[in-house]
C-alpha cells in the first residue's frame, strides 16, 4: 500500500468512497455522523487545493481516503470531561474511509499520519463503535468530548509516539 495526496483526477472515485461509507456507517448503527451527504464534493475539492487530501493505493486502486491535516484545528481547543495527552504540536486526521477490501487499511493510513507528525489526534461519534474499536487497537488514547462546528459532540483521541 502507498499513501499519496489526492489529484483532482482522483475526485469520483474519492466521493464513491464517502458514499459506500455512508451506507455502511448507517448498515452499522451510525447514520447520523455523516448522514446522507457528507463530506460534500466542495470540502473535498478544497481539502485537495489545501493538499490535506490524501489516498492509499493498493495495486494501482484507491481503497481508502482520509485529510490529514498538520497543527491546530479549533474544533480541539476545547475539551470536556477529559483532557489531551498534552499541548505539543500536533496534526489531525479527518474523514478517513476505505472500500473494506483490504484487511488493515485503516490502520496502515493512521499509522502513516502518526509518522508525519509524531502527536495524532482524532475524533468520531458516539455511535461509530467501529472507529472507537479501530483507534483502541491502534494505540490512540480517548481524552474526552469535543464539539465540532454545528454543536454535535465527539469523542476525542491521541496517540504520540514514544521518544526513542
Amino acid at each position: 500500500m502507498i499513501i499519496r495526496n489526492t489529484r483532482v483526477s482522483d475526485l469520483d472515485p474519492v466521493m464513491a468512497l464517502y458514499g459506500r461509507a455512508r451506507e455502511f456507517m448507517a448498515e452499522n448503527g451510525n447514520p447520523d455522523q455523516w448522514g446522507t451527504s457528507y463530506p460534500g464534493k466542495e470540502l473535498i475539492e478544497q481539502d485537495i487545493r489545501d493538499g490535506n487530501s490524501y489516498v492509499c493505493e493498493e495495486d494501482g486502486r484507491l481503497i481508502a481516503t482520509f485529510a490529514y491535516i498538520p497543527g491546530d484545528d479549533v474544533t480541539y481547543a476545547m475539551i470536556f470531561e477529559g483532557d489531551w495527552l498534552d499541548d505539543s504540536p500536533y496534526g489531525v486526521v479527518h474523514r478517513i474511509t476505505t472500500d473494506g477490501t483490504v484487511k488493515g487499511t485503516a490502520s496502515f493510513c493512521l499509522e502513516w499520519a502518526v509518522r508525519q507528525c509524531g502527536n495524532l489526534r482524532i475524533d468520531t461519534h458516539r455511535d461509530n463503535m467501529i472507529m472507537q474499536n479501530l483507534l483502541k487497537k491502534n494505540g490512540f488514547a480517548y481524552c474526552g468530548i469535543i464539539y465540532i462546528e454545528d454543536g454535535s459532540e465527539r469523542l476525542a483521541y491521541q496517540k504520540k509516539l514514544t521518544d526513542g
